[in-house]
């Protein structure tokens, strides 16, 4: 399956008093971009139940970009884990600054969970 990207500038209201992207946004772009990797395989609704080992291994500074890379690790009956890695570029230099699991789950009209697809 094809990672899913997301691509973002970081604009002064998405840093902490720092000037680095707070890390609560980064987890946002986050969850958004495993929402997108997962909602496409499972072909439907899914919510976030977890993120889990998040590490912020470089700040992100403000005027930087980001891409953040969506890949699904792994599918069980109703749920999927997605990893996310959240990369910055500043100039010509890309690095890993932020990188983590997320685990989704399919969910139904009625928000119980569902069984996946195939």
């Amino acid at each position: 399956m094809i990672p899913t990207r997301l691509s973002e500038i970081v604009f002064p209201n998405h840093c902490n008093h720092l000037g680095t992207l707070f890390g609560g946004q980064a987890l946002a772009w986050m969850d958004k971009a495993a929402y997108l990797a997962a909602v496409r395989h499972a072909g439907g609704v899914v919510v976030t139940v977890c993120s889990e080992r998040v590490e912020f291994r470089r700040p992100v500074k403000l005027g930087d970009v980001v891409d953040i890379d969506a890949s699904i690790r792994r599918c069980s009956r109703s749920s999927i884990t997605v990893d996310v890695a959240l990369w910055r570029t500043q100039g010509s230099q890309r690095e890993l600054a932020t990188q983590g699991s997320f685990i989704m789950v399919a969910v139904d009209e009625h928000g119980k969970a569902r069984v996946l697809p195939t």
